[in-house]
C-alpha cells in the first residue's frame, strides 16, 4: 500500500527540483554563469535520482552539463579549465545518452549527443571513424522526431558551421540557422510549461551573425550580433562580433 503514495512523493520532489534547476539554468543563460551552470546541474541530478525513468531530468541534466562546458571553453586557457570541462562533457554525454534509452523519440537529445560527439572529433581522423557513425545516427534521428523543434535546427547548425570550409557549406547552415530563427519565433508566441526548453534563441541568432560574417555579408552580420545582443547582453561572442563587423565605420 505504501508504495504508490512513496512513487506519487519521488514525482513531487522530482518535478519540484527540476523546476528549480530549469529557473536556475535561465540564470545561468542569462549572466553566462559557470558556477550556476553548475548549481542547475547538481537540482536536476537529483531530480533524476527522484524520478530514474523521467528523460525530461536527464535531458536536463545534460543541457546544463553542455551549457557547463561551454562556458568553461570560454575561460583563459588553463588545464584545470580544460579538464573540468572535458568532465561537463562527459557527464552530458552521459545523462544524454540516458535520456534517448528512456525515450527514443527525444529529438533534443539527439541533436545535442550529435553536436557532442562532433565537438569530440575536433578534425581528427582516428576520433571521426570512432565517433563519426554516432554523430550521423544522432543526427538523423534529431530530424526525424524533431523536424519542426528550434533547437533541432539550431544545434544541426551548428554542426554545418564548424565543418564548412567553403561558401556553398556555409550557406547552408545558414538556411539552417534561418529555418531555426522562425521556429524560435513560432515558438515564442505559444506559452510554455515548467519545464519545456525555451533556451538557444540568442545564440542562434549570433551563429547567423557570425555565418553572415564568413560570408563577407558585414551589415546582415551586424543586424544579427545587435539581435543577439538585445536578447542575451552577456553573450561577448556576439558583442566581438558586433565590433569587428563594424570596426572602422
Amino acid at each position: 500500500m505504501l508504495l504508490p503514495w512513496a512513487l506519487a512523493q519521488a514525482d513531487t520532489r522530482a518535478d519540484k527540483l527540476a523546476a528549480a534547476g530549469v529557473a536556475e539554468f535561465i540564470a545561468a543563460y542569462q549572466a553566462w554563469d559557470g558556477a550556476r551552470f553548475g548549481a542547475a546541474a547538481e537540482l536536476f541530478r537529483q531530480a533524476g535520482s527522484n524520478a530514474p525513468t523521467s528523460s525530461t531530468c536527464f535531458y536536463w541534466l545534460g543541457v546544463a552539463q553542455f551549457h557547463r562546458m561551454l562556458q568553461l571553453q570560454t575561460l583563459p586557457a588553463a588545464s584545470s579549465n580544460q579538464l573540468a570541462a572535458d568532465a561537463a562533457m562527459d557527464a552530458a554525454l552521459s545523462a544524454l545518452n540516458l535520456a534517448v534509452k528512456l525515450d527514443q523519440r527525444h529529438a533534443e537529445s539527439h541533436a545535442l549527443l550529435g553536436t557532442l560527439y562532433g565537438m569530440k572529433i575536433d578534425g581528427n581522423l582516428l576520433r571521426a571513424a570512432r565517433f563519426g557513425p554516432r554523430v550521423q545516427t544522432h543526427r538523423r534521428q534529431a530530424m526525424e522526431f524533431g523536424a519542426d523543434n528550434p533547437r533541432v535546427r539550431y544545434l544541426l547548425g551548428t554542426c554545418q558551421f564548424h565543418t564548412a570550409k567553403k561558401p556553398a557549406a556555409q550557406r547552408e547552415s545558414l538556411a539552417s540557422f534561418l529555418a531555426a530563427e522562425k521556429l524560435f519565433a513560432a515558438e515564442a508566441q505559444r506559452a510554455s510549461g515548467p519545464l519545456e526548453p525555451r533556451w538557444g534563441h540568442s545564440t542562434c541568432l549570433t551563429f547567423i551573425g557570425r555565418t553572415y560574417e564568413l560570408l563577407g555579408r558585414r551589415p546582415e552580420a551586424a543586424g544579427y550580433f545587435r539581435k543577439a545582443l538585445a536578447q542575451h547582453p552577456a553573450d561577448h561572442v556576439a558583442r566581438e562580433g558586433l565590433a569587428r563587423v563594424t570596426e572602422g565605420k
